[in-house]
């Protein structure tokens, strides 16, 4: 005979809690990531200044002042041959980041992609940063990570459709 333990009960009750607390640990990470994705987006498809190739404020002088500090220079250069379109891009793919890890629909894609604009921007913007830890790209590339693996199982678009596919083939779990 073979003796086997549980591991997913607990004697005392603390369980129900803690098992709560790990499959909710990424929500509040998705929701500030989300909304500050969707907020930085918007801030600069609105902001007259910004989408601009030169003036006050202007993506293109942002680039040009960053470009010599880079790490990356010529991702820089590729940038400045069109500021204002770089601008949008950058702009509309935050503001896409930011509602999929929302509505966490594809969700591994959409941190995989907010990943990608905190390391572009870590690696050009706020490379010259001393000492390292001001920039604030490198924390947020390091906040996506978790979500680059975990996904969203909890109150998402992709744990509904999970769901629902297991549904159709008569799985219950």
């Amino acid at each position: 005979m073979t003796h086997s333990m549980r591991t997913d009960t607990y004697p005392d009750d603390r369980g129900d809690w803690q098992d709560s607390a790990v499959r909710y640990a990424l929500l509040p990470l998705r929701i500030f990531l989300g909304v500050t994705f969707v907020y930085a987006g918007l801030d600069k498809l609105t902001d007259s200044a910004f989408m601009k190739e030169a003036g006050s404020g202007s993506i293109g002088d942002m680039m040009r002042a960053v470009r010599d500090s880079s790490a990356i220079p010529a991702l820089v250069d590729l940038s400045l041959k069109n500021p204002v379109g770089f601008g949008y891009a950058i702009a509309l793919g935050e503001l896409a980041v930011g509602i999929g890890t929302l509505l966490g629909l594809l969700a591994r894609l959409a941190a995989l992609g907010g990943a990608l604009i905190s390391l572009s921007l870590w690696l050009t913007v706020s490379w010259a940063s001393d000492p390292y830890y001001y920039g604030n790209d490198l924390a947020y590339l390091m906040a996506w990570i978790p979500l680059v693996l975990a996904g969203a199982p909890l109150l998402s678009v992709d744990a509904a459709l999970r769901a629902r596919r297991r549904r159709r083939r008569g799985e219950y779990r």
